[in-house]
């Protein structure tokens, strides 16, 4: 990472403390403006990840209905989406 500060750069597959993360973590939260935790950043993944194609079973939790229930949130727009395809179909469009 940039910027060569303590506690932020660690090697490739080197879990991360969760007190270190958190202490990186909540002041550049504040310093943006932002009122989300940390594991809001996991559904928010998520849903960018199956919004661009990529399958579920890469994308996250080793149990897909974990990833699809509790992970995946779809917008409005992809709901409206989803819902007019049968009708689409049953109207020859």
């Amino acid at each position: 990472m940039s910027g060569n500060r303590p506690g932020l750069h660690h090697a490739a597959g080197t879990p991360i403390e969760p007190r270190n993360l958190n202490r990186h973590f909540y002041p550049i939260r504040e310093r943006l403006g932002l009122d989300v935790r940390f594991h809001d950043l996991r559904h928010t993944c998520v849903t960018l990840l199956l919004g661009l194609g990529i399958p579920p079973h890469i994308v996250g939790h080793s149990a897909l209905d974990v990833t699809m229930n509790i992970y995946a949130d779809a917008d409005m727009t992809e709901k409206r989406a989803a819902l007019d395809k049968p009708g689409d179909l049953l109207s020859g469009e």
